[in-house]
């Protein structure tokens, strides 16, 4: 014989039977909000307006995967380092400061790009872009790198897909950054 089943007791049958659908307890979303477009910041809007110009094209007849305001503004950079003059040029103090403080401002320059471009803000991604650009080229100068030498590398990568081109990168280089992520 198998064993007897167990019942519950009639009382507790009647309080299950009117008993109501167990409440929901998670809150209901609210309707979505309307897109608000943000105000850049006052200053920002004052500088669009009285010294930004619309973006200009590159004229046709620039080389192909060259880039000569960048290669200009290296060159400009270049020689505010060597006049050394830190009471007239911004860059100048900058490299004065020393590979860290150079470091450290790009650095800086790229959180304010990604924030901008995060929130949807096309004029500020543009003008920290700008600054990101400009600070680049500050490491470039203070590390020895010329323009050339980042051109040749792009070129070099022209059509090879970056899967590939991470995989191929020495073992070395991910051991130095301590990380997976690279590859």
């Amino acid at each position: 014989m198998g064993k007897p089943t167990k019942t519950k007791p009639a009382k507790a049958k009647k309080k299950a039977a009117g008993k109501a659908a167990p409440i929901s307890r998670a809150l209901p979303l609210p309707p979505a909000l309307p897109a608000v477009p943000v105000k850049p910041p006052k200053s920002v809007r004052r500088a669009e307006a009285s010294h930004l110009r619309p973006l200009e094209i590159a004229p046709a007849g620039d080389a192909p995967g060259s880039a000569p305001v960048l290669d200009r503004l290296w060159q400009t950079v270049e020689a505010r380092r060597q006049s050394g003059d830190t009471t007239n040029s911004h860059s100048a103090r900058l490299l004065a400061r020393g590979t860290a403080k150079v470091a450290q401002k790009l650095g800086e320059e790229a959180v304010e790009c990604v924030i901008e471009a995060t929130q949807g803000h096309r004029a500020g991604t543009i003008l920290e872009s700008a600054d990101l650009l400009y600070h680049l080229l500050v490491v470039w100068v203070d590390a020895g790198i010329r323009p050339e030498e980042v051109w040749a590398e792009l070129r070099r990568r022209e059509g090879i897909s970056g899967i590939a081109e991470k995989a191929a990168r020495p073992k070395g280089i991910v051991r130095a950054a301590r990380t997976s992520k690279l590859p």
